[in-house]
């Protein structure tokens, strides 16, 4: 089949009967149909390439075309991919920075509840926060 299509294609008629090619014809219908005889041989005939689906075989298309979706779906799966790896990195380093936001407040509420409601807690806070003593201390600085 293909040696077929190749002796058609490969058809050197033109190098070998150059010489030929380059003479002045007079003007007639044989030289006209000469031409025609000469692609008929190289290409065939109209009903021919039509049977035979154009110059390029449609297995050719349909693999190319075959060929041009797989690459699209690779490309739009891997982009896809990566995205999702980004944004799982981004959603478990959120989830790790509210988690230490959410034990920072429960900290700082139950020291809310401490200062609010436990007197020693309220003194201990005054003491080293605001520096502050008793009106029966004396502060002794040391160094």
């Amino acid at each position: 089949m293909w040696r077929c299509y190749l002796s058609r294609v490969a058809n050197t008629y033109w190098v070998d009967e150059r010489i030929e090619s380059q003479r002045v014809l007079p003007r007639n219908t044989a030289a006209v149909s000469s031409m025609q005889q000469i692609s008929m041989d190289m290409i065939g005939t109209r009903t021919e390439v039509r049977r035979r689906g154009g110059i390029i075989p449609s297995w050719v298309l349909f693999g190319i075309v075959l060929l041009a979706t797989s690459a699209v779906c690779v490309t739009v799966n891997m982009r896809t991919r990566a995205k999702v790896k980004i944004a799982s990195e981004q959603f478990a380093s959120m989830q790790n920075e509210v988690e230490t936001m959410r034990r920072a407040n429960q900290v700082l509420k139950s020291e809310i509840d401490q200062l609010q409601h436990n007197p020693r807690a309220i003194e201990s806070a005054a003491r080293s926060r605001l520096n502050m003593v008793r009106s029966n201390e004396f502060v002794v600085p040391v160094e």
